[in-house]
């Protein structure tokens, strides 16, 4: 009987010793892709999009009211400032200037017969001809020509700006837009929509938006506002057709308003446009690099969360040993920025690292 407690003690250590090998060589058999830590340059890239303005787009509005008797630019055409756009029928507001003109030459004569009267109503009142009465009338008849006669001269002078109104220039270079008016067409002020607009296109303007947070990152990492608009880098612009625009543009300004609505805060940068290849209106991509130099950067699917916790798999002496770890939160959603927890020379798990259990012993996958 002792003898088959002794054997039967001894077949369950040897039992559970080879358990015990089988697991651990079932361990050393797990192969993961593994990273060595080491400090490099780097550019995260974040995209937004984006609508493209020119400069300024002047809605084309006519001040007078009229037929059209000439359309003097085309749908595309390139114009200086002060060039003629359009002239609105001028018959009517050269009649108006006329009859104001021949108003003030009346009011005039008027104020000079007024003159006239004043002076001999003094002469005869100093020898005591007439009275008092009719002196202050006399000065009050010139008073009201004279007063007669700015009304006229006012009224001279809006009727050579209505005239002037009729013909319409541009207030800018740049480029002309849509004409749904034809010669002949009848405008007003209240033309919808304007007649045209004159698009400054030979710098362009880029609007996106960025999150309160996204933000409040950049003032955190700048120091402030201003700094941050000096020191962000040049954007780049990726067009609808998935092209990269050939020139980098510059942040001007950060609204320092959020979006109730949305919780965005628009941005605008500005970007050359010589070659005329961006049109005023139309839509693409920013692309802002995040550029951070001398820092560890690892993939997001080394990492794992656990309660907000960023954390990664370390390697010591073939072991895996969990830590935490603080990264930027500016990212491109595959790379991280660690600003602490690593040291350059250490070995991470570098892929699926939420599958990777406390402690096993890993090699570092052929």
């Amino acid at each position: 009987m002792k003898f088959n407690f002794l054997t039967i003690a001894a077949s369950l250590l040897l039992l559970a010793s080879c358990a015990e090998k089988e697991q651990r060589v079932a361990q050393e058999a797990q192969q993961y892709k593994l990273l060595d830590i080491k400090k490099e340059d780097i550019a995260l890239t974040s995209n937004y999009s984006a609508s493209i303005r020119g400069r300024q787009d002047i809605k084309i509005v006519p001040r007078v009211d009229g037929h059209l008797t000439n359309v003097a630019i085309t749908e595309g055409s390139k114009v200086k400032e002060g060039e003629t756009l359009f002239i609105i029928d001028q018959v009517r507001y050269k009649a108006d200037l006329e009859s104001a003109k021949a108003s003030v030459a009346v009011q005039k004569a008027v104020v000079a017969t007024a003159k006239l009267t004043l002076d001999s109503k003094q002469a005869l009142y100093k020898k005591n001809i007439v009275s008092e009465f009719e002196l202050i009338s006399a000065q009050n008849a010139l008073k009201t020509a004279q007063a007669q006669l700015m009304q006229a001269q006012a009224q001279e002078n809006s009727a050579q700006n209505n005239l002037s109104f009729t013909v319409i220039k541009s207030p800018s270079e740049g480029v002309v837009g849509k004409l749904p008016y034809r010669k002949g067409d009848y405008v007003s002020p209240n033309t919808q929509d304007g007649l045209t607009v004159v698009a400054d296109n030979s710098e362009m303007y880029v609007y996106f938006s960025m999150s309160e947070r996204q933000i409040m990152d950049l003032v955190a990492q700048y120091g402030s506002m201003d700094s941050a608009l000096v020191n962000l880098p040049n954007i780049k612009l990726r067009l609808s057709n998935q092209t990269i625009y050939p020139h980098e543009g510059k942040i001007e300004s950060i609204s320092g308003i959020v979006d109730a609505s949305t919780g965005a805060v628009s941005i605008r940068a500005a970007v050359p446009n010589d070659e005329r290849l961006l049109l005023s209106g139309s839509s693409g991509s920013v692309i802002v690099p995040h550029i951070q130099n001398n820092a560890i950067v690892i993939p997001q699917e080394a990492t794992f969360e656990i309660q907000n916790k960023v954390y990664v798999y370390r390697v010591i002496d073939g072991v895996t040993k969990s830590t935490i770890v603080t990264v930027d939160k500016i990212n491109d959603g595959k790379q991280y920025i660690v600003t602490s927890g690593l040291n350059e020379g250490e070995t991470i798990i570098a892929e699926g690292a939420g599958l990777v259990q406390e402690g096993i012993t890993v090699k570092k996958k052929a």
